[in-house]
């Protein structure tokens, strides 16, 4: 890890932490950044303690973790893919997570809440394992093919998904929520569903990253230098594909954080994983929370979903990318 990037670490780290104390005082009930710090010190007013330690803090939790856990998605994909524009919608595992969701709901619409999430985390490894097994061939994917074949896939899933809503009674409509991306009413069991992914897949993608790298290089080179191809592929998608199907368990199906975050990260850094992964991680943290933050503040007492916020922002951004890579 060189200094450069040590130093952009330090600089996020602190901006994460700033983000995170105004975070906890928006909202609806406004609280000052003092009463935030003494809530955690007991020192704070009863109601404030309660809606920063009870109510908000979860959310800032989940919103860093699952903003982190798409984002080093996004940085793996994009080395194996050997494509900057990949991110976990081009694989298979948003359309595969929200038909499932979607199903869920329809078959069984008193379904306890921890249903949809994992119903989801699911149906993102059936649209991976789908886009995967068509894109083999002679034993072998290749990154072209299963970039093409994922946006063959998840066009189909979201047709199907599309169908089921248009044809669906009107208590379907809970789903929308879920398919726009949402870190509202997150709680601590939210939360404790999402550290054991984390803390296992994020430190594994940083050991890992160095494969990335030679991925990204090319099959022939990566190979003259000792890698076994198809077996570290796998395991690097499994590993992307994991982080997303844990991170939609927390958030839904946030769009484009999986894209705009590498991007901003090696723009900081340069295209060394080991460098632009962990920046990555934390500018991902920063975009969900700050989605979050704002969706609840611009109109309270009404939330906009984070998700369409970052689609907001991430639209614009994916076409100045399309044309600068064309």
């Amino acid at each position: 890890m060189t200094a450069r990037t040590t130093l952009y670490l330090l600089i996020l780290l602190a901006f994460t932490l700033l983000l995170s104390v105004l975070a906890l005082g928006m909202g609806t009930v406004h609280i000052p950044a003092m009463e935030v710090v003494n809530s955690f010190t007991g020192k704070a007013e009863e109601l404030y303690s309660r809606i920063v330690l009870e109510l908000r803090l979860p959310r800032i939790l989940t919103a860093a973790l699952t903003g982190a856990m798409f984002a080093a998605s996004g940085v793996i994909l994009q080395g194996v893919v050997r494509n900057p524009l990949a991110a976990p919608d081009v694989i298979g595992v948003n359309a595969g997570a929200a038909l499932a969701a979607v199903l869920v709901l329809l078959v069984i619409p008193a379904s306890p809440s921890w249903l949809l999430p994992w119903g989801a985390f699911l149906g993102a490894w059936v649209g991976f394992a789908c886009t995967y097994l068509l894109s083999r061939m002679n034993g072998q994917v290749s990154p072209a093919r299963l970039a093409l074949v994922g946006i063959a896939v998840g066009a189909a899933l979201g047709s199907v998904e599309q169908l089921i809503l248009v044809r669906a009674p009107d208590g379907i409509a809970q789903a929308l929520s879920f398919l726009s991306g949402t870190i509202y009413a997150a709680d601590y069991t939210r939360v404790y569903r999402l550290l054991p992914w984390a803390a296992l897949l994020l430190p594994l993608s940083l050991i890992l990253s160095r494969y990335a790298n030679l991925l990204s290089l090319g099959d022939a080179s990566a190979v003259s230098l000792g890698v076994r191809l198809e077996r570290m592929r796998a395991i690097l998608l499994t590993l992307a594909v994991g982080l997303a199907a844990a991170a939609v368990t927390g958030a839904g199906l946030l769009g484009f954080v999986g894209l705009i975050a590498p991007h901003m990260a090696r723009l900081m850094v340069g295209p060394q994983h080991q460098n632009s992964l962990p920046v990555s991680m934390l500018v991902g943290a920063l975009l969900v929370i700050g989605a979050d933050t704002l969706g609840r503040s611009i109109l309270p007492p009404i939330e906009i979903p984070a998700g369409l916020l970052t689609t907001l922002l991430g639209a614009p951004y994916f076409l100045y990318l399309l044309k600068k890579n064309r």
